[in-house]
């Protein structure tokens, strides 16, 4: 296990006012986990990672200079983009695909990845907010990077993007905007999924705390390429170099929750 780190740190300049997240960046597992008792071909799917997303993230950071975190770990292991008290922190049933090695589990068991995996992500990003804060002198604007299936259950979903929110509209008002705005889009306003999600990353690290942030899902088939991935990264890179630009997204505003937690 000491081999295998639960995340990764794209070092950049601190102070650039952003941070970048991405919570299902990789499909990786410990060989102790041995594919979780699936086949290898589960971890080529949607269900154990968000495909593009890692190199989207790393494009970006690049091009921003700024510092980002990666969640190393798959998803089907434990989930860090959901509470520790979320029922499906670790999925017994995903997409139709059951997870042998997650039904049943030890409290022990649960503890372990907890501790090991989801806890040290989540330190990791605080850790991050934190420095990125000292480095600027302002409360940085937080980006989470996400990716969805062109279809679920039979249905085609039309967004090519789409920008998840709870309740503080100063990112993803102007976001969705300004990607509205380029006029070849289908741009989803808490599309496919809302972001009011209680005990998630953006609600532990933003919405609880005041920052400036939003969630970006882009459809998979139009990252899962170098071509694809340079192409979004080429349309994401001015509009958030502009929303970094304002001060609003430099200050702490709480706006509660959706979610009626806080």
């Amino acid at each position: 296990m000491s081999e295998f780190a639960p995340y990764e740190i794209l070092d950049a300049e601190p102070g650039s006012g952003i941070v970048l997240l991405a919570d299902h960046a990789r499909a990786a597992l410990p060989e102790r986990y041995a594919k979780l008792g699936l086949p290898e071909e589960a971890f080529t799917r949607h269900i154990a990672y968000d495909i593009g997303v890692e190199a989207l993230t790393r494009r970006l950071g690049e091009r921003l200079s700024a510092p980002a975190v990666l969640c190393c770990f798959s998803r089907l292991l434990i989930d860090p983009n959901r509470g520790e008290d979320d029922p499906t922190l670790v999925m017994k049933l995903s997409d139709g695909a059951v997870v042998p090695a997650n039904h049943p589990m030890t409290g022990e068991e649960r503890a372990f990845r907890l501790e090991t995996f989801h806890r040290p992500y989540h330190r990791a990003v605080a850790d991050l907010v934190e420095r990125a804060e000292k480095a600027a002198g302002a409360p940085p604007f937080v980006v989470s990077l996400h990716s969805f299936t062109p279809a679920w259950k039979g249905e085609a979903r039309p967004w090519h993007v789409g920008v998840l929110w709870d309740s503080d509209p100063r990112a993803p008002r102007p976001l969705i905007e300004a990607l509205q705005a380029e006029g070849d889009l289908v741009v989803g306003d808490n599309e496919p999924y809302s972001g009011a999600l209680g005990n998630d990353t953006m609600f532990t690290h933003c919405t609880r705390t005041g920052l400036a942030h939003a969630l970006i899902e882009v459809r998979q088939d139009l990252i899962a390429d170098n071509a694809g991935v340079a192409e979004w990264a080429d349309r994401l890179c001015p509009l958030l170099e502009s929303l970094n630009a304002r001060p609003e997204m430099h200050r702490r505003e709480y706006h509660g929750s959706r979610t009626g937690l806080l």
